[in-house]
């Protein structure tokens, strides 16, 4: 993320003259509007942030494209923005680096997806390619399953199945009809035996939080063949819409129940390149042991053995796959701090741990020493539009309690609701989740303004106030219609404290 300034370097020495804690707190999906009728912020009742906005120094920093590693035009998003927050610095993203190697030839040198195709490339041989498709590019590109199934053609691969993720959250709720269309196009003209097997919504397949009844139904789809039924990917589009369906939560469907099912000993790359909405997925493909997951058919037929799964990027480290892109070193702002013997806190509810987690530091699991953790559990909920405030009051009680505990030397929370109720696209719900935001960050500021506020000498906490990417900002199009993806929009910056008065 910049401003236009110069880049954190986590490698300097610390200070050691400074406020304490130092306090990181990530309103997720917190964008700064352009037009008043789309956004959101702009029109909530929040009298904690408007005053912030006049008593402290704040800024805009740019969150999407160049400014965080992506590709132009290519909005931000939670993963990328809490990868570069916690870097200190733009961070070259998955995204481009595939992109980079498909243009220099690379991509069909990569080890991990030769093995897959040579894998398949027998007489009765079949690679499977599971992928979110349409042209969001938060989680997984067309350009990169076309790429692959290009690759197949080249190592004589006989047939190719794809099991296509619909997006409706990164994309608009209802436009997969003509991306779908076009990709079965491009798959043909790529292949001589390129389908699409299976189908259905994100909401399934891709969960994050552990609802493994979504994903066992979008598992039992693709590995099983058990599903809604049609006759092509359009006509199971064009039927989920006549039920009432948007993209996002797409019955999962069944085209091809014959060639198209996984079998023991089959290849399968998975070829999202985001990891937190392919982690759960590609668990059911390859632990046999998956607590409270059910891997056999809905009908009593075992599950398939022997699978080569191939995932484009890292998902989670120890898990049994071939890595497409194994990570790069990213040093991060949490280890320069562990290294200087700083006490740490990371703190979010279940929808946006990873990122204050894993992604805050750079793509390491464990954390660093002096750092302790608190999930706060999101709520069961089918869409956020349901309870807006979330699991906020929670976090918020956490970051009050070690603020106040002084144990802490640096501290970071994110607030998930401005993007997951922003992403419902129902206005008076994100109204109704900014409201609550707005009383947490009065307790946090009164919790921060009250550190050492009996010693004029001391310097104090400071806050930090910034988001991921924008979101809320930006609900509505030209047309008054729902916007549930991401903006391209700028993100506040603002710092409150002793120290921030200079």
């Amino acid at each position: 993320m910049t401003s236009g300034g110069t880049a954190t370097d986590p490698s300097r020495p610390l200070p050691t003259t400074r406020p304490r804690p130092i306090i990181l707190v990530i309103l997720d999906g917190f964008g700064i509007g352009r037009d008043p009728a789309a956004d959101v912020i702009a029109a909530a009742p929040m009298p904690t942030w408007r005053g912030l906005l006049h008593d402290w120094p704040h800024a805009a920093l740019r969150a999407s494209e160049d400014a965080v590693g992506l590709p132009p035009g290519q909005m931000g998003n939670s993963e990328v923005g809490h990868l570069n927050l916690g870097a200190g610095r733009p961070v070259l993203q998955d995204l481009p680096r595939i992109d980079a190697a498909i243009a220099d030839g690379s991509f069909a040198t990569r080890p991990a997806l030769v093995a897959a195709c040579r894998r398949a490339a027998r007489p009765d041989g079949r690679l499977h390619i599971v992928s979110l498709v349409g042209p969001g590019g938060v989680h997984a590109n067309d350009r990169h399953l076309v790429a692959l199934v290009g690759l197949a053609t080249q190592t004589g691969v006989p047939s190719v199945r794809v099991h296509a993720l619909l997006d409706g959250r990164d994309t608009p709720p209802r436009s997969a009809l003509g991306f779908v269309a076009d990709l079965e196009r491009r798959l043909a003209e790529a292949h001589r035996d390129a389908r699409i097997a299976s189908i259905g919504g994100r909401y399934f397949a891709m969960d994050r939080d552990g609802r493994w009844d979504r994903v066992e139904r979008g598992y039992d789809a693709i590995v099983h063949g058990v599903g809604e039924r049609a006759s092509g990917a359009t006509a199971a589009v064009e039927a989920a819409y006549a039920r009432g369906e948007n993209d996002e939560f797409m019955t999962p469907t069944v085209i091809d129940a014959v060639d198209g099912v996984i079998r023991s000993g089959d290849p399968v790359v998975h070829a999202n390149f985001r990891a937190d909405r392919a982690r759960q997925l590609t668990h059911a493909l390859v632990d046999r042991d998956l607590a409270g997951f059910d891997r056999a058919s809905p009908d009593g037929r075992p599950a398939p053995d022997d699978l080569f799964v191939v995932t484009m990027t890292e998902y989670q480290a120890g898990l049994p796959v071939e890595v497409a892109f194994p990570p790069e070193e990213a040093r991060s702002l949490a280890q320069a701090f562990a290294e200087a013997g700083w006490r740490q806190f990371h703190v979010a509810e279940t929808e946006k741990y990873a990122h204050v987690t894993y992604f805050f530091n750079g793509g390491v699991e464990k954390p660093y020493p002096g750092e302790d953790r608190r999930l706060i559990p999101s709520l069961r909920v089918s869409t956020y539009d349901l309870a807006p405030a979330m699991s906020a009051l929670g976090v918020a009680d956490a970051l009050v309690e070690a603020i106040g505990s002084g144990s802490y030397d640096f501290i970071v929370a994110n607030f998930a609701n401005p993007d997951m109720v922003g992403h419902t696209g129902v206005w008076d719900a994100t109204l109704a989740a900014l409201e609550v935001i707005d009383d947490c960050l009065g307790r946090i500021v009164d919790a921060t303004l009250a550190v050492d506020a009996d010693d004029p000498g001391a310097r104090g906490a400071v806050l930090a106030i910034t988001a991921d990417h924008g979101n809320a900002d930006e609900l509505r199009d030209a047309e008054g219609r729902p916007v549930t993806a991401h903006s391209l929009n700028p993100v506040p910056f603002m710092l409150v404290g002793r120290a921030a008065r200079g």
